[in-house]
């Protein structure tokens, strides 16, 4: 005969079991449905954080190429306006030669003017001396002395008014 604490013992096992076996076929279902359904929701935020890291790093890379396009750009212009400030800076420079050396040519047909203009006024002066000379010389009858020292004074008038 079994003993009660053999009966004990095999009546736990069978309480055991059978009790086993009900949670198996009702809650093992679940549980594991449960655990599945967690799993995929895991693996799905995994997924999802894998898909955002993606799309992260490539829009760093392309902001990291519109930046390094941005520099490139940013450096052709300023070439640029390099070139066209000195562009412009050549063409006031050649219209300041062009200038000044209009003012010079206009500077020097005015001397030349000047000149002129003095020349004739030295002549018509010079002219009216030699007549005031002759006229004085009509009047008055000199010896060969008279008119060296006559002449000598008429050069040296003439002299003067150079």
């Amino acid at each position: 005969m079994i003993t009660p604490s053999l009966w004990t013992f095999l009546i736990t096992l069978i309480n055991i079991g059978v009790l086993f076996l009900i949670l198996r076929v009702i809650l093992f279902k679940r549980v594991t449905a449960f655990m599945d359904n967690r799993t995929a929701k895991i693996q799905k935020a995994l997924d999802e954080s894998e898909q955002c890291k993606k799309q992260a790093q490539a829009l760093v890379k392309q902001y990291e190429e519109q930046l390094t396009h941005a520099a490139e750009e940013a450096e052709k212009i300023i070439v640029q306006a390099r070139k066209d400030a000195q562009q412009q800076a050549d063409r006031l420079v050649a219209a300041g030669r062009q200038e000044a050396l209009a003012l010079a040519a206009a500077a020097r047909k005015q001397i030349e003017a000047d000149r002129r203009a003095a020349l004739m006024v030295f002549r018509a002066e010079a002219a009216a001396l030699v007549v005031q000379a002759a006229s004085q010389l009509v009047q008055r009858e000199l010896s060969g002395e008279d008119n060296r020292r006559f002449a000598a004074a008429l050069i040296e008038e003439l002299n003067n008014h150079v």
